[in-house]
C-alpha cells in the first residue's frame, strides 16, 4: 500500500470528528445523518439511536490509522443506502423542486468522502484505488455543482445566513459563494486545477462553519437544527479535505 500525504490523514480525521458529531444528533431520536427520519417510520426513535451509535463507532475508528479503512468502507455504504432509502423517492415525486437534488448532494458527498479515504487506506491494488478515488472525485464535483444551484435558487435562504456586517451585502456574497460552487466543482469534474479549486472549497467551507453555523449556533442553540448544521458542514469541510489531497502526490510515510 502507498500511503498518502500527512494533510490528507488530517482531512479524514477531520471528516470523522465530523460523523462523531453527527452521530450525536442522532440522540434527538428524530435525524439521521442531518436530516429529519420520516414521520411515520417504524420504531423511528430505535433507527435514530441505532445510528447514532454506529455513526459513533465508525467515527471513532476514523480517527486511528488501524481502523481507518474498515470504518471509512462502512460508512460509504452506510451513506449510500441512506441514500436509497431517504433521499431517491423524492426525486420521482417531487422532480421539478431543486431542493430535492440539493438534498441528495448533501448525502452523497458524504459517500464521495468515505470512498476516497478507503481507497487511499485500504491495502488494495492501485489502479482500483485510483479509479475509486476518481469516482469519489467526480461524485463530489456533481455536489459542488448542486450547491452552488441551491445558492441561485434560494438567495431567500441563502443570504439571511450571511454576516450583515461583511461589505458589500449578503446577496453579493451569496452569489459569490454559488459561483464559487459551481467552478470549483467544474474544475474537479475536468480536472483543470482541480487540486487547486478543491483547497479553495475547503478554505470557503471553513469559513461557512465560522461565520455562519457557529454564528447561528450562538444565536440559537436550543434547537436540533443548528447542531446537526453545523455538524454535517464540519464533515463536509473534511470530505473537501480529501478530495483536494487525492489530487497531491502519494508518499510513503506513515505518521
Amino acid at each position: 500500500m502507498i500511503a498518502k500525504s500527512t494533510t490528507m490523514r488530517i482531512g479524514w480525521r477531520v471528516y470523522g470528528l465530523g460523523v462523531i458529531g453527527l452521530s450525536v444528533i442522532c440522540l434527538w431520536g428524530k435525524y439521521l445523518l442531518g436530516q429529519a427520519l420520516p414521520e411515520g417510520l417504524p420504531a423511528r426513535t430505535a433507527v435514530a439511536y441505532a445510528a447514532g451509535v454506529f455513526l459513533l463507532v465508525v467515527g471513532a475508528a476514523m480517527e486511528w490509522r488501524r481502523t481507518t479503512s474498515w470504518a471509512a468502507a462502512a460508512l460509504t455504504v452506510f451513506s449510500f443506502l441512506v441514500v436509497l432509502a431517504m433521499d431517491i423517492r423524492p426525486l420521482f415525486t417531487g422532480y421539478k423542486v431543486y431542493g430535492v437534488y440539493s438534498q441528495v448532494a448533501y448525502q452523497l458527498v458524504l459517500t464521495a468522502g468515505g470512498l476516497i479515504v478507503y481507497a487511499n487506506s485500504a491495502q488494495i491494488d492501485a489502479a482500483v484505488a485510483a479509479r475509486l478515488t476518481r469516482v469519489g472525485q467526480v461524485t463530489f464535483g456533481i455536489c459542488a455543482l448542486l450547491y452552488g444551484g441551491a445558492h441561485f435558487v434560494y438567495m431567500n435562504l441563502t443570504a439571511p445566513l450571511i454576516p450583515k456586517w461583511l461589505p458589500p451585502s449578503q446577496v453579493f456574497w451569496g452569489y459569490v459563494t454559488g459561483v464559487c460552487f459551481e467552478l470549483a466543482g467544474v474544475a474537479i469534474l475536468v480536472k483543470v486545477k482541480a487540486r487547486l479549486a478543491a483547497i479553495l472549497l475547503t478554505v470557503m467551507l471553513g469559513c461557512f462553519t465560522v461565520l455562519v453555523h457557529i454564528r447561528g449556533l450562538m444565536a440559537d442553540h436550543s434547537g436540533v437544527f443548528n447542531w446537526s448544521e453545523l455538524a454535517l458542514n464540519f464533515a463536509i469541510v473534511g470530505v473537501a479535505w480529501v478530495v483536494a489531497d487525492s489530487y497531491g502526490p502519494a508518499r510513503t510515510e506513515g505518521i
